[in-house]
């Protein structure tokens, strides 16, 4: 279409506050914020409103112009009502809408795997959490796909949430080289303060502290990924802590390194921490303290390429030791020495964890080097943990070791052991008919007490004859036995005499006990012998 007129542009230069109302089509430049505006004209002119509209240039501030934003929700194939009547909807600038969510590429954090966003990652924790206590300030901290290189400590306040894209996607990681401090990443107070000066001058200490679906990593072998410091209701969640530890570096404890540390003060205890769903690998302990923590719980978890697993109270246990620790439904593989071990502690419990490769110094299941779980004081469980280990390679070093403590523990649901007290599950033998001095089972009294008691019933095969009783050993590791046999038959039982239908003797060689039967011909019909082994430490 043609030009027909063109009328005179006006124009008006000042500062923004200064700002007038313009006439239809004069310009008016914002000298200090840059801005550029028009003036609508007059109703008489066909103006819907009368005032200056903004003309976008690079220093608008679009989100803001944005005047509101609405839910609609029209998928459903209707418009949501989100306010008291469908004429009153809630509204929300756009800016105000998209404030309720926060990256920490927003504070300048990259995630390249190059840039050192360490600055940007503390001071998106500072800003979102230490502030102010005000609860409205506080947003999730999300942590999209990436590398994030840091060369010194996170400093993770009370109630910070981290969240990434999972722990195979969203890594907050230690240069090999340079990187400044003992861990990666800590729990810090609301001071961003660490370590023995958490709580001072008044600062919150770390609490409500919630971490997703990311890792934390180093690839200097010497350093420690995470220290939970002082801290109470706390959970990570499918969270991986790595180092780059090889079986080669692991073979020693010497590294001290720690996966996940739990540190304390006498005024300030580490409580209620869940660990769910979390792979811990690549350093000498998985888990480690020797200080006091209440309510620690680790369930769902994987421990592989460690020294040990989960070592709490090792050494001199630091005001009270770990209580109230609950391990369960683990998985723990490719592990040095001992999976768990308690030091001298109690109230601790673990469960129906699966221990594969452990306890065998990386050589296999079939050389181990020390037991899979240790007990070093009393009022600690251990149901229902299964282990690869077979019972013919758990003589010198047992699955389960409870010390003479007053704890209780299972071994693959085929004995269990209370306090000083171990017994076996019931087992089953045949005694063959006549036969002489044949071997019902052996005991090898290396691994257990030297004297034992086996509680017995035998059955004949044709259902006329039952006895019972207990046969009590006693003997010397390396040679020499005494033993007895107390029991009692129905009427169908023979009377017999010695070496007679059924007797019980035992012999030794070396440290294997030997229990033998001789049987008198009756027909054919074997006897059934069910029987359980006890003995006191």
């Amino acid at each position: 279409m043609a030009i027909v007129q063109i009328s005179q542009i006006t124009n008006r230069l000042g500062l923004n506050i200064d700002l007038p109302q313009l006439a239809g089509g004069e310009l008016g430049w914002s000298t200090d914020t840059r801005q550029l505006y028009i003036g609508n004209g007059t109703l008489d002119q066909g103006a819907p409103v009368i005032g200056n509209t903004e003309i976008l240039t690079e220093f608008s501030d679009i989100l803001n112009l944005s005047a509101s934003y609405t839910y609609k929700g029209t998928a459903a194939g209707y418009t949501v009502q989100t306010g008291p009547t469908p004429s009153t909807p809630i509204t929300t600038s756009l800016q105000m809408w998209l404030d309720q969510w926060a990256s920490v590429k927003d504070f300048g954090a990259t995630g390249d795997g190059l840039t050192d966003d360490t600055a940007a990652i503390n001071r998106a924790l500072y800003q979102l959490y230490c502030r102010q206590s005000n609860p409205q300030i506080r947003r999730g901290l999300f942590f999209p796909a990436g590398v994030y290189v840091v060369s010194s400590t996170i400093d993770i306040p009370p109630y910070a949430m981290l969240y990434g894209e999972g722990p195979e996607s969203s890594i907050i990681q230690m240069a090999g080289t340079g990187g400044v401090g003992s861990y990666v990443a800590q729990t810090a107070d609301s001071l961003q303060q660490t370590t023995v000066n958490i709580g001072s001058g008044g600062a919150t200490p770390p609490t409500s502290i919630t971490i997703t679906n990311m890792a934390f990593a180093s690839l200097d072998v010497s350093k420690s990924i995470f220290l939970i410091q002082s801290a109470t209701d706390c959970e990570f969640r499918g969270v991986t802590f790595s180092n780059v530890g090889t079986t080669s570096t692991l073979a020693s404890n010497a590294l001290g390194t720690s996966c996940v540390s739990l540190g304390s003060t006498v005024s300030l205890v580490t409580t209620d921490i869940l660990l769910d769903g979390c792979r811990f690998s690549g350093t000498v302990w998985g888990i480690n303290t020797n200080q006091q923590t209440k309510g620690v719980v680790v369930t769902n978890s994987k421990f592989n390429t460690l020294y040990q697993g989960i070592a709490l109270g090792l050494g001199y246990s630091l005001y009270g030791g770990s209580t109230g620790t609950r391990i369960t439904n683990n998985i723990f593989d490719t592990i040095s020495h001992e999976g768990i071990v308690f030091g001298d502690i109690s109230l601790n419990a673990t469960g129906y964890n699966i221990f594969y490769d452990v306890g065998d110094a990386y050589q296999g299941v079939t050389n181990p080097v020390s037991s899979i779980i240790v007990f070093g004081g009393d009022n600690n469980v251990s149901i229902g943990d299964m282990f690869q280990r077979a019972d013919s390679y758990a003589i010198v070093y047992p699955r389960v070791n409870i010390n003479d403590t007053l704890s209780i523990a299972t071994t693959n649901g085929s004995q269990i052991q209370l306090g000083t007290k171990t017994v076996q599950s019931g087992l089953h033998a045949t005694l063959i008919d006549n036969t002489t001095f044949g071997i019902a089972f052996v005991v090898n009294v290396s691994s257990t007490a030297t004297s034992f008691k086996i509680d017995y019933s035998m059955s004949q095969i044709d259902g006329t004859g039952n006895r019972t009783g207990t046969f009590l050993v006693s003997s010397l590791q390396g040679g020499g036995i005494s033993y007895s046999d107390d029991y009692v038959a129905n009427a169908h039982w023979p009377l017999d005499a010695k070496n007679g239908y059924g007797h019980l003797i035992a012999s030794q060689s070396g440290n294997n006990v030997s229990i033998l039967y001789s049987t008198k011909p009756v027909a054919g019909y074997n006897i059934l012998m069910s029987y359980s082994i006890s003995y006191l430490n």
